[in-house]
């Protein structure tokens, strides 16, 4: 029988019906205060489908969006590294600073913008957290509200993997997120957020209506990218045929024009030679020298004596 898949927080479906419920406002708290160094007292959890001021924009739809005592924070969990990652997240945050500060009160950076991004795929050589906001060539900053924190998530789970005691320790938080129910067990002695959130990551897992829309939802995607694949496949194919099709008739064409160039300039070199000859015999014909012939038409003195 094939094994059941378990779904652990890389998938942003369950990382929603962990961290969203606001009956694990603990466990979100502990994970905020602990990647970002803040203190937290209150929460307060925004609706996850904002309406565009556009109509022909898309909604958005963020991971995580609340606001804290002083932070308006988004969280995007990202499974895999992909090109529009980036941008597409970046059109998130700034469309809630836009949003929060054209509806404020005054344009004032009093509330700190923070989007944080759990990635995976970006390789676990590359730097564990990465933290950008926009400024010049010098630093100097634009704003200075704006964050976008970006936790390669390879690098933790490498912690994982790779039995580093003191790493796991540091960003056991962050290393639990992608964990089975065996491995949570052991990361979970001793830590009751941990020991919650093996509880609460089962229970997504053990609910047939979250399993059943997880599972569709990863075969949707699996179906997408491999249609992706095939008509990628088929383009580059049906792209060589057509290619060498088209290289087939260039090269007609090309060996055309240039036999064609070739026998143009063959032609003329043969009808320039054909009349020297006929010169040649004339001059011949008027008792001229040969060797007089010979330097006048640039025939050899054997191809004059022929004549």
């Amino acid at each position: 029988m094939e094994e059941r898949k378990f779904y652990t927080c890389r998938n942003d479906r369950a990382f929603k019906e962990v961290f969203l419920n606001e009956k694990n406002e603990d466990l979100l708290k502990v994970l905020l205060e602990s990647i970002l160094s803040i203190k937290i007292e209150t929460i307060t959890y925004f609706n996850l489908e904002k309406n565009s001021d556009n109509i022909y924009f898309r909604r958005k739809h963020f991971d995580l969006h609340i606001k804290t005592d002083k932070e308006n924070i988004q969280i995007e969990v990202n499974s895999e590294m992909r090109d529009y990652v980036r941008p597409r997240n970046f059109s998130y945050i700034c469309s809630t600073y836009s949003h929060e500060v054209l509806t404020g009160e005054d344009y004032s950076e009093d509330t700190m913008f923070i989007q944080i991004n759990f990635t995976y795929g970006l390789g676990k050589k590359k730097k564990a957290l990465r933290i950008y906001q926009i400024q010049d060539v010098d630093k100097e900053k634009y704003v200075n509200n704006l964050f976008i924190y970006e936790f390669n998530m390879d690098y933790y789970m490498n912690l994982w993997y790779s039995n580093d005691e003191k790493g796991i320790k540091d960003y056991k938080y962050l290393i639990m997120m992608d964990l089975g129910l065996n491995e949570l067990e052991k990361l979970s002695k001793k830590d009751r957020v941990i020991h919650k959130y093996m509880s609460e990551v089962k229970r997504v897992n053990e609910n047939p209506f979250y399993y059943e829309y997880m599972s569709a939802e990863e075969d949707n995607r699996k179906i997408e990218n491999s249609l992706r694949k095939q008509f990628k496949r088929e383009g580059l194919e049906e792209g060589r045929t057509l290619g060498i099709e088209i290289g087939r008739v260039e090269g007609i064409k090309k060996g055309r024009a240039e036999g064609r160039a070739e026998g143009i300039v063959e032609g003329r070199a043969e009808g320039e030679k054909q009349k020297n000859l006929e010169n040649a015999r004339r001059m011949k014909e008027k008792n001229i020298s040969i060797t007089d012939i010979s330097e006048i038409t640039g025939l050899s003195i054997e191809e004059i004596e022929r004549l």
